[in-house]
């Protein structure tokens, strides 16, 4: 008898798990699910990629396969919300698998697809709604969906729900939801947020964390390159040329850069597609696919991705340009190295990226080891007399002496020399 087994999940949710290859459980798994199926409120903290849709998932449709009842018309039994509408497609597709042959059914309403279609699908009702918090609001709004007998509740990914700026929609919707639920959050970090959210939430939760936040992969092999910003783009091309064959993400800041890089990557030679904000939602999904299938090799992304891909195949993760916020790094890395496989994870650093980078290294604990360059360190240069403010350019290598305010970078121990290894 497995650990599954032991639990007492019902035969159907043991024989899906079966069918995917899942024997034993995940540690935050083997020690969410017992508290979860025992009622208990559940804050789980766990870094990417160890398994928590199954952690909440399989207890939720225990129980709701226990209560043995239809919903409602318009009403919503469980519900699940994402930040992104790739991460509540995953979840959402991950729970499809797991209840088929049980009567529970599942749905999605995210942004991007039609709400009139997702209105009327919605009529009948729904055990399990999986959602963001801006498309359920809207619905809510339309009075498409009722939560009076919404009796569980999850948030996944809750911190990246905040960092998106998600806090005053999540309290709109706290104030619909019945007093009397069971809910389950869990976070890959704690920032200090969490802990309003998790008392508007949460009752007496019993806390579960099996990785420090911040945390990454054990099998993720980590590198920084310090190099000017004017020569990422071909140092990426000459990394990417060495695998070919193997699926590589690369994450930047802004959707037309990483709409750029994409084409120039294609100029080169690359299977490469891009998904970012400005994409529709079938764009990304058919994106998403095609990466997942091989038909494209390399998938240029902002952080709209960092938390809503679940490819075990893909083997690199390149930061070509660091995250404004550091946790997003972990998120970002975490797209690699799953279901136990090994990947790594490249960092490209720009003179002006360097506190970016020192935050990074903060929120981990650890420093993130040089592959190539040296660290930049900032030199203030004071300003010339008869230019204005803001005469100069860009901060980072390239920035012109005796413009007001520039700030020039160069290696430390170098300092004789502008040029980035």
């Amino acid at each position: 008898m497995n650990e599954f087994e032991m639990m007492g999940l019902p035969t159907i949710l043991l024989t899906r798990l079966a069918e995917q290859g899942f024997s034993e459980p995940t540690p935050i798994q083997s020690r969410a699910i017992p508290l979860a199926l025992q009622g208990f409120d559940v804050m789980g903290l766990a870094q990417t990629g160890t398994g928590k849709t199954a952690a909440f998932g399989l207890p939720l449709l225990a129980q709701l396969m226990a209560e043995g009842r239809k919903p409602d018309a318009r009403a919503v039994r469980a519900l699940i919300l994402a930040p992104t509408r790739e991460l509540a497609k995953q979840i959402s597709d991950s729970l499809h698998d797991l209840a088929r042959g049980t009567p529970v059914k599942v749905a999605l309403v995210v942004g991007g697809a039609s709400i009139n279609a997702q209105c009327k699908r919605m009529e009948r009702g729904t055990d399990v709604l999986v959602a963001t918090p801006g498309r359920l609001l809207d619905l809510l709004e339309r009075r498409a969906i009722t939560l009076g007998q919404t009796r569980f509740l999850v948030l996944d990914e809750a911190d990246q729900m905040l960092d998106l700026g998600f806090i005053h929609a999540l309290r709109r919707i706290a104030g619909l939801l019945p007093a009397e639920r069971q809910t389950m959050l869990f976070s890959a970090t704690m920032p200090k947020q969490m802990n309003e959210l998790a008392q508007t939430y949460l009752k007496n939760p019993r806390r579960v964390e099996v990785s420090p936040p911040g945390k990454a992969a054990d099998k993720i092999t980590q590198s920084v390159h310090f190099i000017a910003k004017s020569q990422k783009t071909a140092l990426l091309i000459e990394m990417l040329d060495n695998h070919r064959d193997e699926l590589a993400l690369v994450f930047g800041r802004t959707k037309h850069g990483a709409e750029r890089l994409m084409k120039t990557l294609e100029k080169a030679g690359f299977a490469a597609g891009s998904i970012h904000g400005n994409k529709s939602q079938g764009q990304r999904d058919r994106a998403i696919s095609a990466f997942r299938e091989g038909k494209i090799r390399v998938l240029v992304a902002t952080d709209v991705a960092a938390r809503g891909i679940d490819i075990p195949g893909v083997r690199h993760v390149y930061n070509y340009e660091l995250p404004n916020v550091p946790d997003n790094y972990v998120h970002r890395i975490g797209r690699t190295a799953r279901a136990g496989a090994a990947g790594s994870a490249i960092a490209f650093c720009a003179p002006c990226e360097m506190g970016e980078l020192k935050a990074i290294q903060k929120v981990m604990g650890l420093p993130i080891p040089v592959a190539g360059g040296t660290p930049w360190e900032a030199i203030e240069e004071p300003a010339t007399k008869g230019r204005g403010r803001g005469g100069g350019g860009p901060r980072g290598a390239g920035a012109k002496p005796g413009n007001a305010g520039a700030r020039r970078r160069r290696p430390a121990g170098n300092k004789g020399q502008r040029k980035a290894a």
